[in-house]
């Protein structure tokens, strides 16, 4: 172990639970500088082993560094450092501090080296994640924050196993590059889907995120499934099964968003839309495939960080978050309406934006490794983006038509951090390549060649014409989305009520008359062994003998057959 070398990610949770004792300005220079120290201490990472001990025979390594871990905890510190900045306003004493240890949590998955500092720090992530729901306060997110927790301690289950599993199988807690050729391997990929938000368990991320605050949405968008991303390009790298749950992804992220009313939920289903065009890029596995997932969860955490943030500044000014209710905000919030179409235009790939030079990687690796129809339902899902958050976000939320509200901007702080993220959307897309040198491959990429800005454009043109053609059956109205967490939040409990609990007390009673027959049957047995019972009376010793004869001959019989 190196002795001066200090762990981020266990600065950024201890400086969590310090949060608490702080109070007024000094409290919030510490929300804005701690994950700030805590960026520079990643760069001070060397590549290769920094922290390793010994546990039960196995070398373990909590810190260990290269170019994917770096760069996954390089944005996890600027997320934590512009979410804290966007809360500062929050009253919850809570949140930030919870929010904390969730990205600390995140940073220590991505400087891990083995697979059990993986798992110690997925659970924690999963504590931190939680309390963030919680700390809303309402009925809605304490419910919400239950089930959450429920399927994240059940993906917890499944990645404990495989990794048990591997290490048996092994001997070796590294963690690298796996194959799905046993069941601890398909289990930790399992696993690690829960938290991507892959089918059939996605409804937990739409279910739960809209209900946090309208700050803690912001934090709960960036590490769990962005860590996912990261663990599966680790571990799962070119495994052809991702690239058919990717796509699954993308279009149940956009068909769902096209029908929803709720703004937070709209982005919510847009997450796991984008984490799809990510987990097919992991699937494809090349090395631009694979440079263009972690370029793109990059950048996808700071425009997704940004429309959320939009988002939250329209519920907070205005105590409404359906797209029905609202319109017209233009008026009065400004900065917000610009920041959020900056954040829809990078969502939807829009040139000069950061969508636009990190999701064209993905598309480019399919079109390279001669996956015709990979790419062209890419290239359909990325109008379908341009058409759920790209247009119809800002279009309902800002401008449509007037809603009558009239907002202030949010508070201060807020609009800092809405600038400070809509700049990097727009400076990362005209300067990727700061991006690009952090990536874990060399870049031998163009985005801005006169083909693809003019497919693009043409694609996004064509989009737009769509929406605003269908905009009469666009139009939201007061109703709910059916998803499959219908399935534990109403069919599962109406089962156990209408079928679980009569079947259960059929049970109990059919017991109960199998106990009485029984007991009926005991009684009679004992009356006969009683003194003047048939079984207390002398037997001849010629029925003795008869008997002792059968019991001989069936033995001779089933011995000799």
């Amino acid at each position: 172990m190196t002795d001066l070398l200090i762990h981020p990610g266990l600065v950024l949770i201890v400086g969590a639970l310090l949060l608490p004792l702080l109070r007024g300005t000094l409290r919030s220079v510490a929300v804005v500088a701690l994950p700030l120290l805590v960026l520079a201490l990643v760069w001070q990472v060397p590549d290769g082993p920094a922290w390793q001990l010994r546990f039960l025979d196995y070398t373990i390594t909590p810190l260990q560094g290269d170019k994917l871990s770096r760069l996954f905890a390089t944005i996890f510190s600027l997320m934590a450092a512009g979410g804290g900045l966007f809360a500062l306003s929050q009253k919850s004493r809570i949140e930030v501090p919870a929010a904390f240890v969730y990205a600390g949590s995140a940073i220590g998955v991505a400087l891990a080296g083995d697979l059990v500092t993986v798992f110690v720090f997925w659970e924690l992530m999963a504590v931190g994640s939680t309390l963030v729901l919680w700390s809303q306060g309402t009925q809605a997110s304490y419910r919400a924050a239950r089930r959450y927790l429920m399927i994240h301690l059940m993906g917890g289950v499944l990645l404990f196993a495989g990794v048990t599993g591997h290490i048996v199988q092994t001997g070796d807690v590294t963690f690298t590059r796996m194959v799905l050729d046993s069941p601890a391997h398909w289990l930790i990929l399992m696993g690690f889907l829960v938290n991507a938000g892959a089918p059939p368990l996605s409804a937990w991320l739409s279910d739960a995120y809209p209900e946090a605050s309208w700050s803690g949405t912001v934090f709960l968008s960036a590490f769990t499934t962005k860590t996912a991303v990261y663990v599966l390009i680790r571990g799962f790298p070119g495994t052809e099964l991702l690239i058919w749950v990717g796509l699954f992804m993308v279009f149940y992220g956009i068909i769902y968003a096209l029908l929803e009313n709720d703004i937070r939920r709209i982005l919510a289903y847009s997450i796991i839309n984008q984490v799809g065009f990510m987990i097919a890029g992991i699937g494809i596995g090349t090395e631009m495939a694979l440079n263009g997932a972690a370029a793109h969860a990059f950048a996808h955490i700071i425009y997704k960080a940004l429309l959320l943030m939009s988002a939250g500044s329209v519920i907070l000014m205005t105590d409404k978050r359906k797209c029905s209710e609202l319109g017209g905000l233009f008026h009065t919030m400004p900065l917000t309406t610009a920041c959020g179409t900056i954040g829809a235009l990078a969502i939807s790939a829009f040139p000069l934006t950061s969508g636009f030079i990190s999701k064209s990687m993905v598309s480019q690796a399919a079109l390279d490794g001669h996956l015709l129809w990979v790419w062209l339902l890419l290239t359909a899902a990325s109008a379908g983006v341009f058409l759920h958050a790209g247009i119809k976000f800002p279009w309902f939320v800002f401008f449509q038509k007037d809603s009558g509200l009239r907002p202030a901007e949010p508070p201060a702080s807020m609009r800092w951090a809405m600038v400070v993220f809509a700049f990097l959307c727009i400076a990362l897309g005209v300067w990727p390549e700061p991006l690009y040198a952090l990536l874990p491959f060399s870049v031998d990429f163009v985005p801005y060649t006169g083909a693809h800005v003019v497919t693009q454009l043409q694609l996004l043109l064509f989009s737009g014409l769509a929406f605003f053609v269908m905009l009469p059956y666009l139009k939201r109205t007061l109703t709910i989305t059916l998803d499959t967490d219908w399935i534990w939040r109403r069919l599962l409990p109406a089962l156990q009520i209408n079928v679980g609990l009569p079947l259960v007390n059929t049970w109990h009673r059919l017991m109960r008359g199998l106990l009485n027959v029984g007991s009926e049957v005991l009684t009679v047995v004992m009356h006969q062994h009683r003194q003047n019972g048939r079984f207390a009376r002398t037997w001849s010793t010629r029925s003795m003998g008869l008997w002792v004869l059968v019991l001989l001959l069936g033995y001779l019989i089933l011995y000799y057959v």
